[in-house]
């Protein structure tokens, strides 16, 4: 080994290589002074080290470090996972070990059990068929895609948008359900399933990117809601393409939009940083609330369904839980300040939930009510428990290989044969509680989600 330094920890080779780096390294970056006095002190002059060789060594102490920090923060990101799994055997119960596992209890696995790639772009949304096992996702390739999630294959690509497809939803008139997108072209398109996916109409209206809609109410109705870059909120009657409403508020790009099960209410998520909920049942629709809290653009929402309410009341500090047949009481929204916050109706939010690493862009109930789904830019899907207090009890690490851009539920079926999307009230017509209607644990849940991702891939996490 050169020179007179030792080492305890290190080879006679590894110190050498180590002290070699140091000089090339000093060298390098103009502290010659520095390296002169090293190198006599190792005795690597020169005719020992030359330039030549030293070239070699200039980046090797850089590697060596950020390899070391690298490797700690995969030790870290080891250690956090191993807490979570730990956490989440404490909290198993032998329902949820069951192979027979009581669909109210079901969480996504880290293993899919479809892979489906097509897209030549971003997948920015996804939407199940209310009965078939159909689900569609548009992209940033301009199309639309309709998959067979029970048999992971692709049925058709639908074209007709002009940009990036945004968002999906489907509903539409009792009997004749449509499938609605809307697009970076600035206007909505109505396709019929029915008729192979024909484009039945086009809406427009807004003045920018329209970049969420949803079927108002359960989804067995006339009218469609949007949100728009333009700031605006609008609502469209799809038999006749009109726009019948047009709500004004936001003072900033409104990213999402939702309507409660009933359609009495909307919920709204801008770049504002705010959410407002919508009264709209009377003749004058207006701003109920405004909920101020979240640190940078709020990317989603999501109305909790009455299955949570005996949950959420709780974390809300409510010695009983509202009425069932209210569906506006909670909330959930999703902000690029990596956090969900949970709202009752004053708008007061009554729980943070923090966990995600990078911006949340989806949120979902499950059908059950006692969890909250949420899918983020840190490429995982997270379950949190409503029941201890919103604790994160599961963590889908690499969900997929880049962000993960939407989420969400297939349509709980019931035994009346309806379906209510998202996570809405089991047992409802059009949002009203049918008398004697099937708890969560009685209906037939549908234990699938789907998400997409900018790594173009859709998929489907099922029982």
């Amino acid at each position: 080994m050169s020179g007179a330094l030792t080492s305890r920890a290190l080879t006679g080779r590894q110190a050498d290589e180590l002290h070699k780096s140091l000089i090339a390294y000093l060298e390098a970056n103009g502290l010659t002074s520095t390296a002169g006095v090293l190198r006599t002190e190792l005795s690597l002059e020169e005719d020992v080290f030359d330039a030549c060789t030293a070239k070699k060594y200039e980046t090797l102490l850089e590697k060596k470090w950020t390899s070391v920090v690298r490797l700690q923060k995969k030790v870290m990101d080891l250690e956090s996972r191993n807490d979570i799994l730990r956490s989440e055997i404490d909290n198993a119960t032998p329902t949820s070990l069951s192979r027979h596992q009581d669909p109210t209890s079901w969480l996504p696995k880290p293993k899919p059990r479809h892979t489906l790639e097509s897209h030549r772009d971003i997948i920015h949304c996804v939407a199940f068929h209310p009965t078939y096992t159909s689900v569609a996702t548009g992209s940033d390739d301009l199309t639309i895609k309709i998959w067979d999630w029970e048999l992971g294959e692709l049925e058709r690509t639908i074209k007709g948008h002009t940009r990036a497809v945004l968002d999906l939803d489907y509903g539409g008139p009792r009997g004749g359900t449509l499938l609605a997108s809307c697009s970076s072209d600035l206007t909505i398109k109505l396709w019929d399933p029915a008729n192979d996916y024909q484009n039945i109409r086009t809406l427009a209206g807004h003045d920018h990117i329209v970049s969420a809609i949803r079927f108002v109410g359960s989804g067995a109705g006339d009218l469609l809601v949007s949100a728009s870059g333009d700031k605006t909120i609008k609502m469209w009657n799809v038999n006749t393409g009109y726009c019948v409403m047009t709500l004004r508020g936001h003072m900033g790009w409104v990213r999402d939009v939702c309507s409660s099960l009933d359609g009495h209410f909307l919920l709204s998520a801008s770049n504002d940083h705010t959410i407002r909920l919508w009264d709209i049942s009377g003749p004058s629709p207006e701003n109920k609330v405004t909920m101020i809290g979240h640190e940078n653009v709020t990317k989603c929402c999501a109305f909790a369904p009455p299955a949570s309410y005996r949950y959420l009341a709780s974390l809300a500090g409510l010695k009983k839980p509202p009425p069932l047949s209210s569906t506006a009481e909670f909330m959930a929204t999703g902000s690029r300040d990596k956090t969900i916050k949970l709202w009752d109706a004053r708008g007061i939010c009554v729980k943070t939930l923090i966990g995600h690493d990078n911006w949340v862009n989806a949120l979902v109930f499950h059908p059950g009510g006692k969890y909250l789904l949420s899918a983020a830019d840190d490429k995982t899907l997270r379950c949190w428990d409503l029941s201890q207090d919103g604790k994160c009890v599961r963590v889908v690490e690499g969900a997929h290989s880049h962000f993960v851009t939407c989420l969400r539920w297939a349509p709980t079926s019931v035994k009346d044969g309806s379906a209510i999307s998202d996570g809405g009230t089991l047992g409802q017509d059009n949002g009203t509680p049918k008398k004697g209607a099937p708890t969560p644990s009685e209906a037939q849940i549908r234990c699938v989600i789907a998400t997409g991702s900018v790594d173009m891939a859709l998929r489907i996490f099922a029982n």
